[in-house]
C-alpha cells in the first residue's frame, strides 16, 4: 500500500490541533471517522461526547503498523501475531487484550483494546507522519448514518472537529470486528 501523505502545513496545523486536545474527522475505509491522541483523556472524552456514545463502550484504536499499537496491548503469542497480521493492514479490528497500563477511557468496561492495522492510504499516512495511533469512532451521531464526506462532516460538527480533506474507502460496511482470545466475531 502507498501511503498518501497530508501537507507540510496540514501536518503542522494537525499536530498543534491534536497537542491541544482537538478533535479531527478523516477518511477511513467506509466512512469519515472521528479521531484524536488516544493519550489525551479529554480528546477522548470530546469524541465521546461529540457522538453521544457512552464511554463503557470504549473506542477502536488505527495505527500504519503494529509496533504503534504494541505498547498498549498484553504481550501476543507468535500464533496470535500470525492470526492479526493475516488480516492487517486492512479492514479487521481485533480485540486484544489490553497492556497493563492502557486507560480505562480507550477500552470501557472491556477487559480488550479494539485495534486495526489501515489499508487506508490517506489514514495510514496521517499516522505515519503524526507518529502515532489514532482514535477511531465513525464520524456521526449515534444512532445516524456515518458522515462519508468533508462537507458532511462540517454540517455535522461544524467548528468541534478539524476536517482533513480526502476520500474514503469503496468499503460499505464499518470493519469486522473479532475477539483475539475466542475467535467470535462480533461485527461481521
Amino acid at each position: 500500500m502507498k501511503l498518501r501523505l497530508p501537507s507540510a502545513a496540514l501536518v503542522r496545523r494537525l499536530r498543534a490541533h491534536l497537542q491541544a486536545g482537538g478533535v479531527i474527522a478523516y477518511p477511513t475505509e467506509s466512512c469519515y471517522g472521528l479521531g484524536c491522541d488516544p493519550r489525551n483523556p479529554r480528546a477522548v472524552a470530546r469524541i465521546l461526547a461529540l457522538k453521544g456514545r457512552p464511554a463503557a463502550k470504549g473506542v477502536i484504536l488505527i495505527a500504519d503498523r503494529f509496533e504503534r499499537l504494541a505498547g498498549l496491548l498484553s504481550p501476543l503469542t507468535s500464533q496470535q501475531r500470525g492470526t492479526v497480521a493475516a488480516t492487517w493492514p486492512g479492514p479487521h479490528t481485533w480485540l486484544v487484550p489490553k497492556g497493563r497500563r492502557t486507560p480505562r477511557f480507550l477500552t470501557g468496561r472491556h477487559p480488550t483494546l479494539a485495534v486495526r492495522v489501515t489499508a487506508h492510504p490517506e489514514a495510514a499516512g496521517l499516522c505515519y507522519v503524526l507518529g502515532t495511533a489514532l482514535v477511531s469512532t465513525s464520524a456521526n451521531r449515534s444512532g445516524q448514518k456515518p458522515c462519508r464526506t468533508p462537507r458532511d462532516c462540517r454540517r455535522a460538527f461544524g467548528d468541534a472537529v478539524l476536517t482533513v480533506p480526502g476520500s474514503v474507502g469503496r468499503r460499505r460496511r464499518p470493519s469486522t470486528i473479532q475477539d483475539l482470545l475466542t475467535g467470535r466475531i462480533l461485527r461481521p
